[in-house]
């Protein structure tokens, strides 16, 4: 059986449901794994997903900031969550899909804007997020499948510039590297690159700020769908869906897909 999961950091459920519940009836992925929810739980929308046919649910969410939700058309368990650097928010949840495959899905810290541990909280809190992540990993061995928006884009190819953008959050080398850390720690494949390798340029995220973000095309690779422990892509499967910043009131990240046999 193959089963297709979605990533999408929404940037708030309540406000884009009915946009999400149009995602469900168009792209009808097997599982859709959203960031950024800004909710707490028993505020999240589900029937809107439940009368899409995505009746199945695990979230962990805070009112005003970060959420993470997993809705699913297949059954699927709690598997928990880890309360990263002890800060209580809501950064990560787990589900057991069929088949016992473990589906992570992660809201990275942005980071703010200055890339200084020293002088910015925020950063420093990002990194040491990357750094759990890579003890995490190491100590892990079941099968697993990780999304989510990891707020790095870790190739050259993954940013509009590589030379602008080199000390700006999401692509200094410090972040890279330690992305890079968490990947080997776990034995993460990055499915997306698998199947559209580099140099092909690939995007997930635009500014807001941007007149025409098209024309622009200013974007960054910031959303990643991982795989491990023998779980097994669908060759070719994985694809970031553009057209979706496009809409009206959109994100400024757009889904990205990929389909696994299980």
């Amino acid at each position: 059986m193959a089963l297709t999961i979605a990533t999408w950091n929404i940037n708030s459920v309540r406000l884009r449901a009915e946009m999400v519940a149009g995602f469900l009836k168009t792209e009808a992925p097997d599982i859709l794994c959203l960031q950024e929810t800004k909710s707490p739980v028993d505020k999240i929308p589900f029937e809107v997903f439940a009368a899409a046919g995505y009746g199945n649910a695990v979230a962990r969410g805070q009112k005003g900031y970060n959420g993470v939700a997993i809705f699913s058309r297949v059954p699927i368990e709690d598997a928990g969550h880890v309360d990263w650097c002890a800060k209580g928010d809501a950064r990560h949840v787990a589900a057991r899909l069929p088949g016992g495959a473990v589906l992570h899905n992660f809201y990275v810290p942005a980071g703010g804007d200055e890339a200084d541990p020293k002088t910015n909280p925020k950063f420093a809190h990002k990194l040491q997020f990357l750094d759990e992540m890579e003890a995490w990993g190491a100590v892990q061995d079941n099968p697993a499948i990780l999304v989510g928006d990891l707020n790095i884009a870790p190739l050259e190819d993954d940013v509009w510039s590589h030379k602008q953008l080199l000390k700006v959050v999401s692509h200094t080398p410090v972040e890279v590297e330690a992305l890079g850390r968490v990947q080997s720690a776990g034995d993460w494949t990055d499915v997306t690159r698998a199947h559209l390798p580099a140099p092909e340029k690939l995007y997930s995220w635009w500014s807001y700020r941007a007149a025409d973000w098209a024309e622009a095309d200013r974007g960054r690779r910031l959303d990643h769908i991982w795989s491990r422990g023998g779980v097994t892509a669908v060759p070719g499967s994985s694809r970031i869906l553009r057209d979706w910043r496009g809409v009206e009131k959109p994100s400024d990240h757009v889904p990205v897909v990929a389909s696994f046999e299980m």
